[in-house]
């Protein structure tokens, strides 16, 4: 609703000529680090078709020693499988009265105020689309995107994800650490003391060769205490942290199995969950998109036109989902209980 009843002050005079600046100050929070970063670091993908398929080896050949006359094994196995993912669609809608287009029409027009609205639509979905990555899927009876929440839940042992259940195929479980239980000899705070030997760990043990989780993705306490765990010569801001993308540097962590980077998903409106960090294995995860329902408008032209109201109505619409296709080198470190 308006921030104010005075009529000279709306929207109709504020988008002509009544209005001379054609800066807009924005009062709503589009906070999206983490979607940024994902998308700078080539998690995009595009697909096609009815559903989101993605082949998975769930098993390795056997082989054996022999000499002589030895029987050789050569038992059949099913290799490949297949998990599944339904594509979500999200939309963000706007409608406006013929009196105001013609009063943002010809010489006295400021904003092209059509624009603006499908600009600002945008950043409305985009917050939205942030919201459903940390979210578990179940929002809207189940339409919502599965972001973390249900990629990397807090109790991998349950649940279906992909069409494969979880409880019974524990090479498709991602790791969940809680700070407070699981590493006793290193302490239960997650703090400037225990932060890197706990990443260290963590990281350590997720990961084979040179497949681990190389970035990692905190709540800002988390992200503070790891960074006070550092003393200041070892404090290393990436250069190509993204602070003119991403509103922040990441710090460069050194592990066992590799460097990784840390950022902090904060700012105005995030919705990072307290007390978490994700460690998200690149080559493993996907945002999945389709190209023709990319964030674009739903109706062709400026909109659709009821028959009997002077008026239009447009969408604009994005259809994907996020796919955790290996979760072997995937974590979910809970810094708080």
């Amino acid at each position: 609703m308006p921030v104010t009843s005075d009529r000279n002050y709306r929207q109709l005079l504020s988008t002509s000529l009544a209005y001379r600046t054609r800066e807009i100050q924005d009062l709503v929070f589009n906070s999206n680090p983490v979607s940024a970063l994902l998308k700078q670091r080539g998690a995009f993908k595009t697909y096609s078709g009815p559903e989101i398929r993605v082949s998975l080896q769930i098993d390795k050949l056997g082989g054996q020693w022999f000499t002589g006359y030895d029987f050789l094994d050569a038992q059949p196995k099913e290799l490949i499988n297949d998990a599944v993912f339904t594509p979500k669609n999200l939309a963000v809608g706007f409608s406006l009265t013929g009196t105001e287009l013609l009063a943002n029409e010809g010489r006295t027009r400021v904003y092209n105020l059509i624009d603006e609205y499908m600009e600002t639509a945008e950043n409305s979905m985009m917050d939205l689309w942030e919201q459903a990555l940390h979210s578990d899927g179940t929002a809207d009876a189940g339409r919502s995107m599965i972001g973390f929440g249900g990629a990397i839940p807090i109790n991998p042992t349950t649940g279906t994800y992909g069409g494969i259940d979880r409880a019974t195929n524990a090479i498709w479980r991602p790791t969940t650490y809680t700070m407070s239980t699981d590493f006793p000899d290193i302490g239960t705070t997650f703090d400037a003391t225990t932060a890197r030997p706990v990443l260290e760990r963590i990281v350590g043990l997720r990961s084979k060769g040179r497949r681990y989780a190389s970035i990692a993705i905190a709540d800002l306490a988390s992200y503070q205490a790891v960074s006070a765990s550092m003393v200041a010569h070892q404090r290393i801001a990436r250069a190509d942290g993204g602070t003119a993308t991403l509103g922040f540097n990441g710090l460069e962590v050194a592990t066992p199995a590799g460097n990784i980077e840390l950022f902090a998903a904060t700012g105005v409106g995030s919705v990072m969950p307290t007390g978490t960090i994700y460690g998200v294995d690149l080559d493993g995860l996907n945002i999945y998109y389709h190209p023709s329902r990319n964030m674009v408008p739903l109706f062709p032209g400026d909109g659709a036109q009821p028959i009997n109201q002077d008026a239009i109505a447009q969408f604009l619409v994005w259809n994907g989902e996020m796919v955790l296709k290996n979760p072997r080198f995937t974590w979910r470190l809970r810094t708080t209980a």
